[in-house]
């Protein structure tokens, strides 16, 4: 099993970084694999609802929301982690959120997802309000933990200081993993994942 980790802070090994690496080490000893995606520091601009990802099976913008689809397809869950910019996450993480759902929403159907803030001091919780949508959209189980899913810290180094918010992030781990054995588990039973209704496209403009 193998559990993506997306880092969408444009800094490649700050807050949101130390935070990712706290949920993985329970995963690994777990004996689920994991890997970190750095979205870059580069601006990631939203999707402009063109299309064009239905006829080239992936974004045709490129950039990191093209180049995580192959992870994609191959990882068994999700977690999403951003810093906390202007009282929500910030906006390049938003930006290949929603361009990811639009190119790759079939790589994320039914799978286990968390999502991971960090902050210098508030903001997180709208921050993950913000994330949560992809996910909820897409039949993912939202993995949670004893608390919520943030740590603070200007840097990285401040982050370990933060002893409650790594205990969140090792049990969100932990959660994960139980989560994912379940799922194997159910799938070894013969348990598959249930069929959507489709159809219903209710328009509230007469």
């Amino acid at each position: 099993m193998n559990v993506l980790l997306i880092n969408g802070s444009p800094h490649r090994e700050g807050c949101t970084y130390t935070a990712l690496c706290e949920v993985a080490k329970p995963l690994n000893e777990a004996g689920i694999e994991t890997q970190i995606f750095h979205i870059g520091a580069a601006p990631v601009g939203g999707c402009v609802g063109c299309g064009g990802c239905a006829k080239a099976g992936r974004c045709v913008f490129g950039g990191p929301p093209a180049d995580v689809l192959p992870l994609a397809d191959r990882a068994d869950a999700f977690v999403f982690g951003a810093p906390v910019h202007y009282a929500t996450a910030a906006a390049s993480m938003l930006g290949f959120l929603h361009r990811l759902a639009w190119s790759g929403g079939q790589y994320l159907r039914h799978k286990p997802a968390a999502i991971v803030t960090s902050a210098r001091r508030a903001g997180t919780t709208t921050a993950l309000e913000a994330m949560e949508k992809v996910p909820q959209f897409f039949e993912m189980p939202l993995i949670s933990s004893t608390y919520w899913p943030m740590v603070h810290g200007s840097a990285a180094e401040q982050v370990p200081l933060d002893e409650e918010g790594l205990q969140i992030m090792r049990n969100l781990g932990r959660n994960m993993a139980w989560m994912l054995k379940c799922i194997e588990a159910g799938k070894a039973a013969g348990i598959e994942p249930p069929a959507a209704e489709r159809g219903a496209w209710t328009n509230f403009i007469r």
